[in-house]
């Protein structure tokens, strides 16, 4: 599955259609960060379904991040990325096993880290976009 369709699974309330590649990946990183903050709070409500199915979903977004990766032009960073993908994924399992708050925050400081680097250069790539159009 590919980015774009994992997110739509999960996130039906927002359209996406209009967006580019880059923001694209922002929703993502937001959508993963949003359902990690609604599973600790089912957690602390001792809603274990519901702190499962949001963990999964949190997953699958994860999961969509890692098929945008491009090891042809992103070179190590992209393998460095594929691999905290992969620990933030096993990381949210074994918080969800064990009911582990702390655990949950440590994916969610992952998270926003990757995601302010990948904020900060929306306006390179937005003026990369506009001068390869124009």
């Amino acid at each position: 599955m590919n980015g774009l369709q994992a997110y739509q699974r999960v996130n039906t309330q927002t359209s996406i259609t209009d967006a580019d590649p880059h923001k694209l990946i922002q929703l993502l990183y937001n959508g993963a960060i949003e359902r990690i903050n609604m599973a600790k709070a089912r957690m602390q409500a001792k809603d274990y379904a519901g702190k499962a199915q949001l963990l999964n979903k949190a997953i699958e977004i994860i999961g969509g991040l890692r098929s945008f990766l491009d090891f042809e032009k992103g070179g190590e960073l992209a393998g460095q990325l594929e691999a905290l993908y992969e620990y933030m994924e096993r990381s949210l399992l074994e918080a969800s096993a064990k009911n582990d708050i702390a655990k949950l925050d440590e994916v969610i400081g992952l998270l926003r880290s990757v995601k302010d680097g990948w904020d900060g250069i929306r306006e390179e790539v937005v003026t990369q976009h506009s001068q390869a159009a124009g």
